[in-house]
């Protein structure tokens, strides 16, 4: 996600490129999430935006907004994956721009995909300065950006929402955010450290990587509680923050003008062998601190009070001892149900086929027929007495047939029941000398004439 860093290079282009310039062309394209969540839509954006004059361009955190000759002006977030490309310049912090042979950047295809707005002024002149023509589109893949129009002089912009609702600017608003101030703040919470600094309503801009890097180049560790710092650690704490963000500013987040001292240029290796180590050997590991993930280096940021809960490792062994307990009993339960469920019995049936099934039933009395028995020997019954059971055809013919087309049965029991050797006896005799052909029903009826 864009941060406090990355805004503000884009602030950098939009003055560079556009404040100055009269916008000849706006094309907003449909997106009831982008627009539509911030009661916005595209038309009234590009409706209003068209044929304005850009006449200046700043930031709050992670929030940037250009303003117009006239009210309204337009108020952008970019969510996880927003961003601003100019047809002019490469704009990306973290892609480097295809050269071709000739030294020349590859032209990159335009309009760009997954365009929100796209800007378009001519030829003109500024300030008695001859301008070319340039472009400038909005896009975000995963349409969690926000773009809005806010109806305020633009003197009181940061005074409307939504930026009023957001915290102190840790750059633009340095008077505010004091030793003092973050003191006050800490102590009046009480949850990780890190996840206070997230947190949007008491400080603008600071984001994932940011948090990290402040937490660690103030040796503090994420998942302590923010009310637990004595004062020594929160002079820190702000020292760090101020430094962070203040550079990340000033460099437009180019992270080749950061410090080899910094976390953040050797943090992005998670999971790959030999690698998330500091120049000085010190091992860089990966905890899920509020859900985020975070790069923290032990060795140097030690607990010194309550952290908030147990802390999920990515090194082997590291976990807290409560939970490895908790997963292997939950896993020996599984084990068990699974052993269950593979207690097959083989069972023989006709020809010597052998059917599985997925559980052993206990053995019953001898004197008991199960259903499927029961009903074989039931409609042998009939047969023998020679009444036809309305079912036995459909039970024969609806039944599985093989590739011969002889149908598989349930055989019976292995102890006969009382009774059931006469039946059987009584049944042959009726039915003697004919062969029983392959998937029909044998019947101890007289052929009629």
């Amino acid at each position: 996600m864009p941060e406090i860093g990355e805004v503000a290079r884009i602030v950098h282009y939009i003055r560079k490129h556009l404040v100055g310039r009269t916008i000849t062309t706006c094309i907003a394209h449909p997106d009831d999430i982008v627009y539509g969540k911030v009661g916005c839509s595209a038309e009234a954006f590009q409706q209003h935006v068209s044929g304005r004059r850009i006449v200046g361009a700043d930031r709050q955190g992670k929030y940037f907004y250009m303003l117009f000759d006239k009210p309204p002006h337009a108020v952008c977030h970019f969510g996880m994956t927003g961003w601003m490309k100019f047809d002019v310049e490469e704009t990306g912090y973290y892609k480097k721009a295809v050269v071709v042979e000739d030294g020349e950047r590859e032209k990159e295809e335009w309009p760009p995909k997954y365009v929100k707005f796209l800007l378009k002024c001519g030829e003109e002149s500024v300030g008695g300065v001859a301008r070319e023509a340039v472009e400038a589109a909005f896009v975000d893949p995963r349409r969690l950006a926000r773009i809005r129009l806010v109806d305020c002089a633009a003197e009181e912009i940061r005074k409307a929402s939504p930026l009023k609702e957001n915290g102190p600017d840790p750059v633009r608003d340095r008077e505010v955010v004091t030793v003092e101030w973050l003191g006050a703040l800490l102590r009046r919470k009480r949850v990780p450290v890190k996840a206070l600094l997230l947190d949007q309503a008491n400080l603008s801009g600071v984001g994932n990587w940011v948090a990290d890097e402040v937490m660690y180049q103030a040796t503090l560790h994420p998942e302590q509680y923010s009310n637990t710092f004595d004062d020594g650690q929160v002079e820190r704490l702000h020292k760090a923050l101020m430094d962070v963000c203040t550079l990340a500013v000033e460099t437009n987040a180019d992270s080749s003008q950061f410090p080899d001292t910094w976390l953040m240029k050797y943090r992005w290796d998670k999971g790959k062998k030999d690698s998330n180590v500091l120049p000085s050997g010190e091992k860089i590991v990966h905890l899920k601190v509020g859900g985020r993930t975070s790069a923290i280096v032990p060795s140097v940021q030690k607990k010194t009070a309550a952290v908030a809960g147990d802390v999920d490792s990515d090194e082997p062994g590291k976990g807290p001892a409560k939970g490895r307990k908790r997963k292997a009993r939950a896993k020996a339960d599984a084990e068990e149900d699974d052993e269950e469920d593979e207690v097959e019995e083989k069972v023989v049936v006709k020809k010597g086929r052998v059917e599985k099934k997925s559980k052993a039933e206990p053995a019953g009395d001898d004197n008991e027929a199960k259903p499927s028995a029961r009903k074989a020997r039931s409609s042998k019954k009939a047969g023998a007495n020679g009444i036809k059971d309305e079912n036995d055809d459909a039970q024969v013919n609806g039944g599985a047939e093989d590739e011969r087309g002889e149908t598989e049965t349930t055989p019976p029991p292995t102890k006969a029941v009382k009774g059931r050797k006469a039946a059987s006896k009584k049944s042959g005799s009726k039915a003697a000398g004919k062969a029983a052909t392959p998937g029909s029903r044998k019947s101890s009826r007289a052929k009629s004439s």
